[in-house]
């Protein structure tokens, strides 16, 4: 028996979803954006592009990186990442870069790395190794305040930050002065021997990357992140004349990086 057409167009409407229906399954399977700051910084340093990655519906999470180890920091993130359910977009800024290159590897759920002005190591990198890739990077014994702090394993450790007076020449030029002071006297200080430990296997390797460098970047040095960011051959957003701190500068040109990756590991 035919049926009328109107009743045929009832039956269709019932049993294809509306586009706004599928609109809302594609949101539920949006990425979890992690974002993991570096040393001399914490998270609130992700704040700019942690909201607007909100407004735009995705869930995001902002761990405290422990700034004690390579080792100790990248097991610390990958027991959160292995909790999260679904897909992630795992992004690091600074040291964060090293954090998440060791700590990604391996993890299928990780879909994208991003790296905002943050170091990109090689199996066998540290910190103080790739600062010698090229000129341009201003951290060093210089312009570090090193301390002897008690240690959680007994003892003494040394800690480091960045000499206040030049903390914003360095870290932050294109924002503010109270800014900046404000980021100065609130530093985190990081263990130094973090920054002489050799990165483990390299989880950009098996995972796609995408790199933002900031185009007056006096902390690791532009130059120097252009050389990171080509080897590891990353999708390259370069912004013109940000500082070291360019998700504060410029959160906006970060989040479109990072919903670049989400979109494109969907």
């Amino acid at each position: 028996m035919w049926l009328p057409i109107a009743a045929v167009a009832a039956l269709l409407a019932f049993a294809v979803p509306a586009h706004g229906t599928t609109a809302r399954r594609a949101d539920a399977v949006k990425p979890t954006i992690v974002l993991v700051h570096g040393a001399f910084a914490d998270g609130s340093s992700w704040s700019p592009v942690a909201m607007r990655l909100q407004k735009l519906g995705y869930k995001v999470l902002v761990p405290a990186n422990p700034l004690i180890s390579v080792d100790y920091d990248a097991a610390f993130l990958r027991a959160i990442l292995t909790k999260i359910s679904g897909p992630v977009i795992l992004v690091g800024h600074s040291y964060g870069g090293v954090v998440i290159t060791n700590a990604a590897t391996g993890l299928p759920n990780v879909k994208a790395l991003v790296y905002v002005a943050a170091y990109a190591p090689n199996a066998g990198d540290s910190v103080v190794s790739l600062e010698k890739l090229a000129p341009g990077g201003e951290i060093g014994p210089s312009t570090l305040d090193i301390a002897q702090v008690p240690s959680p394993t007994g003892g003494n450790e040394s800690v480091a930050a960045i000499q206040q007076p030049l903390f914003r020449h360095i870290f932050a030029a294109d924002l503010p002065a109270a800014v900046a002071n404000e980021m100065a006297v609130s530093q985190r200080p990081a263990a130094l021997g973090l920054l002489l430990e050799p990165s483990g296997t390299p989880a950009w390797k098996t995972i796609p990357s995408w790199y933002v460098v900031p185009g007056a970047d006096n902390a690791i040095g532009t130059k120097v992140e252009m050389i990171m960011a080509h080897r590891i051959h990353a999708h390259i957003t370069v912004v013109p004349g940000a500082s070291h701190v360019v998700m504060i500068s410029h959160p906006a040109a970060v989040t479109k990086v990072i919903v670049a990756a989400a979109k494109a590991r969907g």
